[in-house]
């Protein structure tokens, strides 16, 4: 194992990507060991990549970018503004309550940032917003997308432990609305503090207008959701229903123009996609050398002759993960960890739903943790703020998400209870 770690950690102080470092390393060690053969990297690599389930994930990224283009995310957005304008800070609500709808699309937290960027941002400037702020509730909010269904990174974290995608979607829906709340509260009480915010006016005819509007967005996460929880759809069923009610809605809503703006959309999922994918891929080939070397079983049973409890183990690992957050993407440290983590977790009884919703949102709390985050890239770039001003404000809801994490962490039940009572058979 040492042969290996002092290959990664090799390779990723020389700047090389994570996916090219796990590839590189783990077939260091296999050239090294006379046991194993050179031929199994190519295998392991393409055998990770034939789940079925894996398959949502380039159809969610193609649905979300198809939202963007033909308008439904601006129309999503007016209606939160509509209902929630009225009270103080009430922009920065909507904005947050939009990221919570697209995120039910799209999956992506990056991509809601970054359209959320191009949206609300501008919108918050007129309305005097401190840049701080409005970058803060944005980079933040997008980063409430790895939890409300369907996630990616909840995919992800399901296929690399054979745990059901379904229940996962269901698990992160508390704790989503909780980290959504957790942000409404921080809005309100900085609004109390800047005195150029002021109230909006609630007005029922541009609420009725804008629900009216609203209608296409709002449909896609009661097909998609309602499929899924209604049993009607698999998570890659769901995906593809939702590109196809993007498509339709695209070609009625825009026509001719909407054929121009295909290309360039599929050239963008399939961009993001592709990296996805070798990276998945090359945790594969990890997983083949850590299977046949045994690393997960003895790291459990070091675990379990440690006597660590549950509760110290998880946040020893929420820990690992913030840390972590500084120097990887959220997939890459779901992808590198959870295939070691996870028998000591089995080990320790820990329920792999409660494991996996802890891990996304370490990862969430990734996003807008320097120097790596990308949200706050993302921002910064797109609505040209300084990197420094979009911290300083992710750092005040890193304290709100940072305070819900640990009550997900210290109650299994927030993100158990759902699945488990969605799924009870009422004639069984």
């Amino acid at each position: 194992m040492g042969t290996f770690l002092f290959s990664l950690l090799g390779l990723l102080g020389s700047g090389v990507t994570i996916g090219i470092a796990l590839c590189a390393g783990s077939m260091i060690f296999i050239m090294l060991d006379p046991m194993l053969n050179v031929e199994t990297v190519g295998l392991s690599f393409f055998n990770f990549l034939q789940s079925y389930s894996l398959m949502a994930v380039p159809l969610f990224i193609f649905a979300g970018f198809l939202m963007e283009r033909t308008g439904m995310v601006r129309q999503l957005f007016q209606f939160a503004e509509a209902l929630v304008s009225w009270i103080r800070g009430g922009f920065g609500l909507a904005t947050v309550t939009t990221c919570v709808m697209f995120s039910a699309i799209s999956g992506s937290s990056v991509a809601v940032a970054s359209a959320m960027s191009l949206i609300a941002i501008p919108e918050m400037r007129k309305r005097k917003y401190p840049d701080w702020m409005s970058a803060g509730i944005v980079a933040s909010g997008g980063g409430i997308g790895l939890l409300i269904p369907p996630s990616l990174s909840l995919i992800i974290y399901g296929v690399a432990t054979e745990t059901s995608i379904v229940r996962l979607f269901m698990a992160g829906v508390i704790p989503g609305l909780l980290l959504a709340l957790g942000m409404y509260i921080i809005i309100i009480i900085a609004a109390s503090r800047v005195p150029s915010l002021v109230r909006g006016k609630f007005d029922v005819s541009i609420l009725v207008t804008s629900t009216v509007a609203a209608i296409p967005g709002l449909g896609m996460p009661v097909l998609v959701l309602g499929g899924l929880y209604g049993g009607l759809f698999t998570p890659t069923e769901a995906a593809a229903a939702a590109c196809g009610y993007a498509l339709a809605y695209g070609f009625i809503s825009k026509r001719r123009e909407f054929l121009k703006e295909l290309l360039p959309v599929a050239a963008r999922s399939m961009n993001l996609t592709a990296v996805v994918f070798f990276l998945v891929g090359s945790v594969g080939v990890f997983q083949f050398v850590a299977a046949n070397m045994a690393w997960p079983q003895d790291l459990a049973e070091m675990v379990i002759e440690m006597n660590l409890k549950p509760l110290p183990f998880l946040f020893s690992y929420l820990a690992l993960l913030i840390v972590l957050g500084m120097f990887l993407d959220g997939i890459a440290m779901i992808l590198l960890t959870v295939p070691v983590i996870f028998p000591v977790s089995n080990a320790l009884g820990i329920d792999p739903i409660h494991l996996g919703i802890v891990v996304t949102m370490g990862v969430e709390l990734s996003v807008i943790t320097p120097p790596v985050g990308f949200n706050l890239y993302a921002v910064s770039g797109i609505a040209k703020i300084p990197i420094q001003t979009v911290l300083r404000g992710a750092m005040i809801f890193f304290i709100s998400d940072l305070i819900v994490t640990g009550l997900v962490v210290l109650f299994p039940e927030l993100s158990t209870w759902l699945p488990t009572a969605l799924s009870k058979n009422p004639f069984g």
